[in-house]
């Protein structure tokens, strides 16, 4: 008899879940931004965190695996097509995403293919998620905010064209990526981006748990884990894998790799 998992649960039962569990991330969001180890501002400091400088002193070999991506720019999947949740921020094809990590989740090949990237996402503690985030020339996310209080995002510039005329907002307050340069914000203030050059911007993007005292840590490790399997989130997963199924034939064709069996 199969086993019974998240994953196997009828659609109906699984949107219920769902409903349950962000009825009651609403309220807690309270007592994670009253209990937060590093308070509830716009923007935390890159130092209150270890390990920014070690992703700071390496950024340059990241940028060299992203320029390789980068020659697969019209293969990289567009952030809408992954996200039901982002729809409506920018056109389609303005945002694009190369996935390392989702909800804890690997990409295995991606990955492989981008060796340093990874083994230095995973120097980051409580690392959720990580990606590189490329807006294409001349595109505006629209305002918006998350919805989950138990994360923190990362941003570190990779390629940043004009630091002048690419920018964040997150609540009141607008900074410009620099490459090489760390920033932490919380993404419950409303926040919008833009990258008003003629070439692409990339950051490596990560969102990480935020820093709480025992025993709410726990509770918001489970809350993630279960956000990550809600019907929210699975099916943006299930085209994440597709897509990455696809750009490993892609990358090895053109290697003249051999497919695996």
């Amino acid at each position: 008899m199969a086993s019974l998992t998240l994953a196997t649960l009828p659609r109906k039962v699984m949107n219920r879940l769902t409903m349950l569990l962000f009825a009651v991330a609403l309220p807690l969001e309270r007592l994670l931004h009253r209990h937060s180890l590093v308070g509830h501002t716009e923007f935390i400091d890159p130092a209150r965190f270890a390990w920014t400088s070690v992703l700071e002193e390496n950024w340059q070999l990241i940028r060299r695996e992203l320029d390789e991506v980068l020659g697969y720019r019209d293969d990289i999947p567009n952030y809408l097509d992954l996200s039901d949740d982002a729809k409506g921020l920018t056109e389609r094809q303005n945002w694009k995403t190369f996935i390392f990590y989702a909800y804890g989740a690997k990409a295995s090949y991606n990955c492989r293919r981008c060796p340093q990237t990874a083994a230095l996402l995973g120097r980051i503690t409580g690392m959720k998620s990580g990606f590189f985030s490329i807006l294409m020339p001349g595109t505006r996310l629209k305002a918006h905010r998350g919805h989950f209080a138990g994360v923190l995002r990362y941003h570190l510039g990779l390629k940043v064209p004009d630091p002048q005329r690419c920018g964040l907002r997150v609540g009141t307050q607008i900074v410009h990526w620099q490459e090489g340069k760390s920033l932490v914000f919380d993404d419950t203030f409303e926040h919008e981006a833009w990258n008003e050059t003629e070439d692409m911007r990339v950051v490596l993007f990560v969102d990480f748990a935020r820093p709480l005292p025992f025993p709410l840590s726990l509770v918001n490790d489970v809350l993630i884990w279960l956000i990550g399997h809600s019907s929210v989130v699975q099916p943006g997963m299930a085209r994440m894998r597709e897509w990455n199924r696809r750009f490993s034939r892609i990358w090895r064709r053109s290697r003249g790799e051999a497919s695996p069996l």
